[in-house]
């Protein structure tokens, strides 16, 4: 019999359909989906071996959920996938507030309704998309929002007494029975409200303003948390902590290569940049490795964390830029440099927390900060560390570009340089295409691995390196200090 036929209760009863609770709808329905071997949480990258199997055990088990851990770590998107494992559609009673099973009404309204109709009582189904309610915890959250409370325009209307149940309005608690209902922030609610939650989680029961009234609700509940919070800014009271089964710790990724599948997947690229952009593989690492570096630096707070979204919206900003310049310089095409990173640093200085060394440097000095380490660590993969090269060695790699540098000669490289100058520029550095032909890397990517050795080597203070609004001078670091003696 199809769902549309379905749409009284005796035509219910006759389908087959038996109730079962939201825990045990999830479990079972995650128990073929691992026998099976296929993936649960489609989207969920670098958790297959952590978070992923304690929160499947933590569904086997019929428990609530907290999950625990810093910003941008996929809390609110695991929450939201777990209606993957729901029923497709469920049956309610016709024009119920709190979605009652036609077969176990918990509400006055099903109830009387039941009552009045028997078999003939109508019947409509809910998605299971809608079976998801989301709260975020602030400190303005009432018991009121949810709860529930005593509704007197509803009593007013329907001519009831404050004393009949049929005055309260329901608050969003009760609205999500048979349903998931995700807390965000949980620390971020008063104490007193996170008491209201208590005999919710362990009794399943509800009340209201003193009404002898019992509401077996049937909720998945989901908490999300940050250690920051849960430990200085707010803090989960002990009773409501007992009461959450499973604590599941989130993380960031373990390595550059998941945290590369992140951001290709949920940076949002325009086709037309797709299409017209050359992204030099390599490119892809130092992105992360901004983050991977932000993460441990001394002047970043590392309990406040540094999200995914830091190197999301840097990769959209690295896109921007290059598509920016070639539109400037009406070329058709265009490949991502080291200079594009420049447009990255906005990504950077609102993502991050600074300790207070940090807040003496300026974002502004952290983020380029950032950006010099990261560059320094890439370099290495592939060049020798120029401090390790014995002095009067006859083949010091770098000995050509610093020769050329000594001569009296600068480089500038504009950030809006066309294609065809950037390419003139870095070739006019003796020794520089050679060095990075000696790698095996690829034609295509040469150019970046040319202005990567320079920026490096002004990181390791071989050249310097000066900032002069639109552009970056490059040239010998003794000549600077003999310029600077001079001005003095």
């Amino acid at each position: 019999m199809k769902i549309s036929e379905v749409n009284t209760l005796g035509k219910l009863k006759k389908s087959g359909y038996t109730p079962k609770s939201i825990k045990e709808e999830l479990r079972s329905n995650l128990i073929p989906k691992l026998q099976s071997g296929k993936k649960v949480f489609e989207g969920i990258i670098g958790f297959d071996d952590t978070v992923i199997p304690d929160l499947e055990r933590a569904i086997l088990s019929n428990h609530n959920i907290l999950l625990l851990g810093l910003r941008g770590q996929a809390k609110t998107r695991i929450a939201r996938l777990l209606t993957s494992l729901l029923d497709e559609y469920m049956p309610i009673v016709e024009g119920s507030e709190i979605n009652d099973d036609p077969m176990q009404p918990i509400s006055r309204y099903a109830q009387d309704l039941i009552a009045e109709h028997g078999d003939k009582t109508p019947v409509s189904w809910v998605h299971r998309d809608e079976r998801y309610v989301e709260k975020l915890a602030t400190p303005d959250v009432s018991i009121a929002d949810l709860v529930g409370d005593v509704d007197p325009i509803k009593a007013a209307s329907l001519k009831l007494p404050f004393s009949d149940e049929r005055v309260i309005h329901f608050g969003l608690i009760p609205r999500s029975h048979r349903s998931i209902f995700v807390i965000n922030e949980l620390p971020d609610l008063q104490a007193r409200i996170q008491v209201s939650l208590f005999n919710i989680l362990q009794e399943e029961d509800l009340q209201i303003r003193g009404f002898k009234l019992r509401l077996p609700l049937d909720i998945q509940f989901v908490f999300t948390a940050n250690p920051e919070d849960y430990t200085n800014r707010g803090s989960i009271v002990t009773p409501l902590k007992d009461r959450i089964e499973s604590q599941i710790l989130t993380h960031y990724p373990m390595s550059t290569d998941i945290a590369r599948k992140i951001t290709e997947q949920e940076a949002k690229i325009a086709d037309d940049q797709l299409s017209s952009i050359h992204v030099p593989d390599k490119v892809r690492d130092l992105l992360e490795m901004i983050s991977f570096t932000a993460r441990e630096s001394e002047f970043v707070d590392e309990k406040s964390g540094i999200s995914a979204r830091m190197s999301i919206s840097g990769m959209e900003n690295l896109h921007s830029t290059a598509e920016r310049r070639m539109l400037i310089n009406k070329e058709k095409k265009t490949a991502i440099r080291i200079t594009d990173f420049w447009g990255v640093i906005p990504s950077i200085t609102g993502k991050m927390e600074l300790v207070y060394e940090g807040e003496q440097e300026g974002p502004y000095q952290v983020a380029l900060k950032l950006l010099g380490d990261a560059i320094k660590t890439l370099f290495l993969e592939y060049f020798p560390h120029p401090e390790k090269i014995k002095k009067g060695v006859d083949n010091d790699p770098y000995g050509a570009i610093k020769l050329w540098f000594s001569g009296g000669n600068n480089l500038d490289l504009l950030h809006d340089d066309t294609d065809k100058e950037h390419k003139k520029k870095l070739d006019k550095v003796a020794g520089l295409r050679k060095l990075v032909k000696d790698k095996n890397i690829e034609a295509q990517d040469q150019l970046f691995f040319m202005e990567l050795v320079l920026h490096s080597l002004s990181e390791f203070q071989v050249v310097s390196k000066n900032f002069v609004q639109s552009k970056i001078s490059f040239s010998d670091p003794l000549a600077t200090m003999f310029d600077d003696l001079d001005s003095e």
